[in-house]
């Protein structure tokens, strides 16, 4: 087997036009439309850039080396290609003819530096009623989806929700690439592999929920919902495996709540829409709902209990706390995460934990009730 030094310093060699970018800690994204277009994505904005490979056979070497070193086929018959970099960095890739302007490729970054609530509260992500709340729901062991579009904080909210899990528990985390960079000590990484090149080997997100299952994990985190994976997921959370964290792309909450629907319809069971529809509002505690607002800040503007199903009406859903427009001193106007009035259903049981939520919170339902 060659040593992983060397597939490093081949593969550094091989990307040498765009190495000033992934050595750059201020880009988050790499997005190469052929050899002769690069761009490049800093604070959430897109530019064009001045760097360009020799020709398309460069590119092409370069992701096979790639493929190499993930081990995954990537050719005529195989043309999407999905892996990381030595260094942790996502790629998606896709060969003519499905990208018929040459090979594109998009390679995510991610921060070193693990991404904690205290930094996306320096950021302005969240306030600190918000992540005092996602403490609360956590330790309380709620079952929470975190929605978004792409490039939207998704996986960065994931990972610093996984630092106020408990250190005493064991969490299982699944996975189609290794990207989550989880805070906690006790942690198996489970990734799922594609075919080889002959059709054989293949072990599917849905392969690893039942292994999942008999490693004895306190909270299972799924890096995506994608797939029929949604309804193994749905049926973990029903079945006493509480605190399941995921991500799933989604505009809206509701949105969030009707797209774990159809990916579940496609695990293959025969299941009423009814019972599965009341499956899911009962394994679903809470979506938190992220947003990449046109100025580039990333933004959590939901964070919104399921309280149930109505037959006529599909999801009942409660907005705890609710991104709204807010004046600032220089005149702007910016979206800020404040306290609907609402409280949660699940609030006896937060009580019956010794636990509670933050004082703004309630006072605004006080208020709200008073009014």
């Amino acid at each position: 087997m060659i040593p992983r030094t060397v597939f490093e310093t081949t593969l550094r060699g091989f990307l040498s036009p765009i190495v000033p970018l992934l050595d750059d800690e201020g880009v988050t994204e790499v997005l190469i439309n052929g050899p002769g277009e690069v761009f490049v994505e800093r604070k959430g904005k897109l530019s064009k850039t001045e760097l360009r490979f020799a020709s398309e056979d460069k590119l092409l070497s370069a992701l096979r080396v790639i493929a190499q070193f993930v081990g995954r086929p990537f050719d005529a018959d195989h043309p999407i290609l999905e892996g990381r970099l030595p260094d942790g960095s996502r790629v998606e890739a896709l060969l003519p003819p499905i990208a018929p302007d040459g090979p594109s490729v998009a390679i995510r970054r991610f921060s070193k530096d693990r991404l904690t609530l205290g930094r996306l509260l320096e950021f302005g992500a969240l306030t600190r009623d918000a992540a005092e709340t996602l403490r609360v729901l956590i330790e309380c062991k709620r079952n929470i989806v975190v929605a978004g579009g792409t490039g939207s904080g998704k996986t960065s909210l994931l990972n610093a929700l996984s630092g106020l899990i408990p250190e005493s528990e064991r969490i299982v985390v699944l996975e189609d690439a290794r990207e989550l960079q989880l805070q906690r000590e006790h942690v198996v990484q489970l990734e799922a592999r594609p075919a080889d090149a002959r059709g054989k080997g293949q072990i599917t997100i849905r392969d690893l929920f039942k292994a999942t299952l008999r490693m004895r994990p306190d909270r299972i985190v799924l890096g995506e919902i994608r797939g029929g994976e949604a309804l193994d997921l749905v049926q973990a959370m029903t079945s006493g495996h509480g605190g399941c964290l995921t991500t799933v792309h989604a505009s809206y909450p509701i949105d969030a709540m009707n797209r774990l629907e159809t990916m579940a319809l496609m695990g293959g069971v025969e299941l009423p829409l009814s019972a599965l529809r009341a499956q899911l509002a009962s394994a679903v505690d809470v979506v938190v709902q992220t947003a990449r607002l046109r100025d580039g800040r990333r933004l959590v503007t939901h964070v919104t209990e399921i309280v149930g199903v109505d037959p006529h009406h599909g999801y009942r859903l409660k907005d705890l706390l609710l991104a709204q427009p807010c004046r600032q001193p220089d005149g702007s106007t910016r979206q800020v995460l404040e306290p609907t009035g609402v409280l949660p259903d699940c609030l006896p049981m937060i009580h019956a934990q010794g636990l509670d939520l933050p004082e703004s919170i309630l006072e605004t339902a006080r208020r709200s009730r008073g009014a």
